[in-house]
């Protein structure tokens, strides 16, 4: 600790992203992006972006991405709100929702920024422990003091909270914001988008990181209660009106306008999810149920840690969680056929050469 830090830097524990190695070669399956590019359009959309106006700033409001994702959801602009990278998002949705003082309630096992954010804000916090198998215990979140989050699907346990437990949870605190955090809901059954018209207190966060492949631009958005919205704007404008750059805008409308292409990737991705699921579950792994763009699993014998080691010496990025109740599994992202291929014909000869060692 410096004498020069504020108490807030001084009570956070900072983030700790996935590893990001630029090596040649490396197959990258621990950061949840997705294999295949950006749409075509998305491209062009920024090429043509270059050629014009850099020089000036670009627009604070960023009405017509918010138009266009209104449209995609079937709401209004106004209930909009885009922020660079859903990260953000969330950071001006605890500054602009939760009170110190007042605790707050996520899941135990959850993203892990929930904490460091409620850290530096100076927000109580208690974690809810998940169920025996995994899920969400959806009814212990009735009733809070300060207000609700939790990822749907869950990270990283990669399960899928029912919207009739949503609405419980968010009929059940009437007078705190609940915030669903639907990173990876695109590969998942329903999102509770449609509910933002039902309920006054619910804010749904959502990324374009993840299904619609723009990780390196980031772009996130909330939708909810213009209410809401009016507070996330009052937060953003008091630390920086020009969120979002000029390409990111372009490149953003683009993807959201190109329906079909966020179909087609959609699809690959769940199709091969199904295929590595049983594929794994062959040579001796438990999967859970996942509606996201990643695998949690566990092997009946081989320590995960020792598997992640084992992958990445044969240049294969999974991720492993030291963490009680899940260091015991891994965390693998979803790639291309060819990609997950590799991983499995990897997984066997490592599990295979292990297995002679130990017979030795």
């Amino acid at each position: 600790m410096n004498k020069f830090w504020s108490s807030a830097v001084a009570r956070t524990e900072p983030y700790v992203p996935g590893e990001q190695i630029e090596q040649e070669g490396l197959l990258k399956l621990n950061t949840n992006e997705n294999p295949y590019p950006p749409s075509p359009k998305v491209v062009a959309a920024i090429q043509d972006e270059l050629g014009r106006k850099l020089h000036r700033y670009p627009t604070p409001s960023v009405d017509r991405l918010r138009e266009k994702i209104a449209e995609f959801n079937q709401l209004n602009p106004e209930q909009v709100f885009v922020g660079n990278g859903s990260d953000e998002v969330l950071a001006f949705s605890f500054m602009a929702f939760f009170e110190p003082g007042k605790t707050i309630r996520f899941p135990a096992v959850s993203y892990s920024f929930y904490p460091v954010y409620a850290k530096l804000f100076d927000i109580p916090y208690e974690e809810v422990p998940l169920n025996r198998d995994f899920s969400l215990a959806w009814d212990k979140f009735f009733q809070s003091d300060g207000g609700v989050i939790f990822p749907n699907p869950n990270a990283p346990t990669s399960l899928y909270l029912d919207n009739k437990h949503i609405i419980d949870i968010i009929e059940n605190n009437p007078n705190n914001v609940v915030i669903v955090d639907e990173a990876y809901i695109d590969f998942a059954k329903e999102s509770a988008v449609h509910l933002v018209n039902n309920y006054e207190n619910l804010l749904v966060v959502q990324t374009m990181s993840k299904s619609r492949s723009l990780a390196g631009l980031r772009i996130g958005f909330a939708v909810g209660n213009p209410n809401l919205i009016e507070a996330l704007n009052r937060v953003k404008n008091s630390f920086n009106s020009y969120t979002l750059d000029r390409l990111a805008i372009a490149g953003a409308e683009a993807a959201i306008m190109d329906v079909d292409y966020f179909h087609e990737t959609t699809k690959k991705v769940i199709h091969t999810r199904e295929w590595v699921t049983a594929e794994l579950k062959k040579v001796g792994f438990t999967v859970l149920p996942s509606d996201t763009n990643f695998l949690f699993i566990r092997h009946y014998k081989i320590n995960a840690n020792e598997i992640y080691q084992m992958l990445k010496e044969q240049n294969i990025l999974t991720r492993h969680f030291n963490r009680p109740s899940i260091e015991s599994y891994l965390r693998i992202t979803i790639g291309t056929d060819e990609d997950m291929t590799t991983l499995i014909d990897t997984l066997t000869l490592c599990l295979c050469q292990k297995n002679k060692a130990s017979a030795n």
